[in-house]
């Protein structure tokens, strides 16, 4: 990355600033991938989508941002951090704009992945900045301030997309980046040093791996979306996907043996921890986004909450949060990781499996304990884990470590949320022929509900 850890007892004010740009930076990229998740009744009204399309809202933006993750080592090398960082922050407001004004869901869907190439930047720089800027002893503060807003992010995201779209305008669920932004840039300015664009690091790029990486990935995606809408491997397009998606990883395959560094370093996953942390953050992933995705669709179906009050209850799993960011920083120097993660991963299956028992006469308030069970989960796994990762390789191997971290994390929630949308569309397709073939005319459910409808008629009548 831009500099190295230098050897001094303190971090410097500019220090500081530097990764309070890192850390506005990763927040509001990991709190975009759920800002619309209470509002999108709201958006799908707005651009015609159906519920199962609307996931293709919070997908796009997580494709590209996993597309974009593993690219950022090599970039920051090319063109530097704060190049790189302020050409991203001025995109970002661009694309925000683009979502906001967006009329057709094709529109927004493209808006938002270029949103997510912009924020794709934002999460491992951040990592990196803390790694490379903070001193030995202050960088468990560090990537507990990281950890924490990488956290914060998919929680405070329904809370702020439900508060403006009930008080202002869904569309300001992507305006509000505006003024994130800008204070994110003057930030990076005066916290970042400038730095030449080195020609010579486009020219060596590994164009067989970042070729690879955009077919295989963002392919891999569509079809897991796509599949169960076209009917699997019975449709055309889904097959031709498989064949690009395929040639795809196979590419990032060659590059891996024929390319002296390649853009996505596979050769770290030699190191059994990072590799062991690698795997469960990505199981985590599947659960942080789905359940994200799955209790705002719950409560605003089911329940008949409006978007702010969707907000509220996913609220709940921040208040963890709060109590433990000033004690983990310290737990995790005393105490064996694996002591602090295990139980948390106890706790994420717990909170999951107190949710199974909900029905359509439960509320918000049945998601209180759960929430705050998931919260606390939260915190024993990501802080630690995001702290193994680095703590598991060596300074220069940093950058590349952060992009698998969070892409591995970040593909397990577009993985997540693909699935969940499979298994939806199943769901309603079952239950929509169950319901044809138990519901005719001369069901005793059809029959009591004509009788009643010819009461009331009568009764109108009379009166």
């Amino acid at each position: 990355m831009a500099e190295q850890i230098k050897p001094k007892n303190n971090a410097t004010l500019t220090d500081w600033i530097a990764v309070a740009a890192g850390a506005a930076g990763a927040l509001m990229a990991t709190l975009d991938v759920s800002i619309t998740n209470s509002a999108l009744p709201q958006i799908q009204g707005a651009v015609g989508a159906t519920g199962t399309e609307g996931t293709w809202i919070t997908t796009g933006y997580m494709m590209s941002e996993i597309v974009m993750i593993p690219l950022v080592a090599w970039l920051t090398k090319w063109l530097g951090l704060r190049n790189l960082l302020v050409m991203n922050a001025t995109l970002f407001i661009v694309f925000s704009f683009l979502c906001g004004f967006s009329s057709s869901l094709p529109f927004l869907i493209a808006a938002r992945v270029g949103q997510g190439f912009c924020g794709g930047a934002m999460i491992p720089t951040a990592q990196s900045i803390v790694r490379t800027r903070l001193p030995l002893h202050q960088l468990p503060v560090g990537m507990t301030a990281f950890g924490l807003t990488v956290i914060m992010g998919p929680l405070l995201g329904p809370v702020v997309g439900g508060w403006l779209t009930e008080n202002a305008n869904w569309s300001w669920c992507f305006f509000i980046n505006g003024p994130i932004c800008l204070v994110m840039l003057v930030m990076l300015l005066c916290g970042l040093p400038a730095e030449k664009i080195k020609s010579h690091e486009f020219v060596k790029a590994d164009w067989l791996g970042i070729a690879g990486l955009a077919l295989g990935l963002s392919t891999l995606i569509a079809i897991l979306e796509e599949g169960q809408r076209e009917n699997w491997f019975e449709s055309t397009m889904i097959c031709r996907l498989s064949v690009i998606s395929v040639t795809g990883l196979l590419m990032i395959i060659m590059s891996q043996i024929h390319v002296e560094k390649p853009v996505l370093n596979l050769r770290l996953f030699r190191n059994k921890s990072f590799s062991s942390v690698i795997i469960i953050i990505f199981v985590t992933g599947i659960v942080l986004y789905g359940i994200a995705y799955l209790v705002p669709q719950f409560l605003s179906h089911i329940a008949g909450y409006n978007a702010e009050q969707s907000g509220g209850v996913l609220l709940l799993a921040g208040i963890p949060a709060l109590l433990l960011m000033y004690i983990l920083p310290r737990l995790v120097t005393k105490v064996d990781i694996r002591l602090i993660v295990i139980p948390g991963l106890v706790l994420f299956a717990i909170s999951c499996f107190m949710d199974t028992s909900l029905s359509i006469q439960s509320s918000g308030d049945s998601f209180v304990i759960s929430q705050l069970v998931r919260g606390t989960a939260q915190m024993l796994c990501m802080m630690p884990l995001n702290q193994a990762a680095m703590a598991a390789v060596t300074k220069e191997e940093s950058g590349d470590a952060a992009g698998l971290y969070n892409m591995a994390r970040n593909l397990g929630g577009a993985i997540g949320l693909a699935l969940i949308g499979t298994f939806l569309d199943r769901r309603e397709a079952f239950h929509n022929t169950v319901l044809r073939e138990s519901v005719h005319a001369s069901s005793p459910v059809a029959q009591s509900k004509f009788e009643a409808l010819a009461g009331s008629s009568v009764g109108g009548n009379s009166r």
